[in-house]
């Protein structure tokens, strides 16, 4: 009797715009015949994995290379330093269909956190876009989504790699991508190095919080000094990497995957979506580094 293949799942970290680097790790997978039957996600990658999950993975890839820092500020409805997030919902439906997640092709789950008790939420059924909207709710970012009169945001701040979730879909061997394995202690915004103009979704934003705080919002829109303290988004950009950086590494000691690939990303930002090919460019790059790896460990031959 043939012994049946082990089943593959990959599952997909949290870590906004750098997560477009899953879609290189996707795709360099597929070039090298590996391809998962199982995907979970969590946050950015419940939204590259939703693409994944639905066949629209290349859809996503061409939106996402060609949108600049003017068409992420019009997708993000900003209200009080915050954004409600329907408007880039409503263009990620354009390429991705909202579906029953579980008339999908593979199995596929979302994670995301209740704000009130602290658990985690799985998504495997019902609405798909619902399921990416709860999962990419970052606290301070996005608003959070009221789901079955449960209040629900980021799936990160449970679970930033949900190598659980995968083997609870089915896998039987895991891929986990982790996009924060080389960011704590590396990384502020970084704008200024590269441009001469800071991002103005980042000046829209922190000049929104520092207004509810009270203190203004004019220095948001300043490039910053090299002596200066971290600005606001600096500093919860900073708390956000070091707490999910330790929730995964705790995470993972105590579910650990097969394999973990860890894209080189440290040099793009929380909020750099407008670099997706470079995101890419490094998650197909890590595959390729890792592909004898991949191999062996999972026995998948040439």
């Amino acid at each position: 009797m043939q012994q049946r293949q082990p089943r593959l799942g990959v599952a997909l970290g949290s870590g906004s715009a750098r997560g477009w680097a899953h879609i290189g790790v996707l795709k360099a997978l597929a070039q090298a015949g590996i391809v998962p039957d199982i995907v979970a996600g969590t946050s950015i990658g419940a939204l590259v994995g939703a693409a994944y999950a639905s066949d629209r993975l290349e859809r996503l890839e061409e939106w996402v290379t060609q949108i600049d820092w003017w068409e992420i500020i019009r997708y993000m409805d900003l209200r009080m330093g915050g954004v409600e997030g329907e408007r880039l919902m409503r263009a990620f439906s354009e390429r991705v269909e909202d579906v029953p997640i579980e008339t999908l092709s593979r199995p596929f789950g979302a994670v995301a956190t209740d704000l009130y008790t602290g658990r985690e939420v799985w998504f495997q059924e019902g609405s798909l876009l619902e399921a990416v909207r709860a999962s990419i709710a970052l606290p301070g970012l996005f608003s959070p989504v009221q789901y079955r009169e449960r209040w629900l945001v980021d799936g990160g701040l449970v679970d930033p790699l949900p190598v659980s979730l995968c083997r609870a879909l089915g896998a039987d061997q895991v891929i986990a991508v982790n996009l924060n394995g080389d960011i704590v202690g590396r990384h502020f915004s970084g704008r200024v190095s590269r441009r001469t103009l800071p991002n103005p979704l980042l000046a829209r934003l922190s000049a929104g919080w520092q207004a509810m705080l009270g203190n203004g919002g004019s220095a948001a829109e300043k490039p910053p000094v090299a002596d200066e303290p971290p600005g606001l988004f600096d500093v919860m950009a900073g708390a956000i990497n070091i707490m999910q950086d330790r929730i995964t590494r705790t995470r993972m000691a105590g579910d650990p995957p097969d394999v973990v690939l860890a894209p080189r990303l440290a040099h793009l930002g929380l909020m750099d979506f407008d670099h997706a090919d470079e995101a890419i460019a490094a998650g197909m790059e890590c595959v390729r580094l890792h592909l004898p790896l991949l191999r062996d460990v999972l026995d998948r031959p040439e």
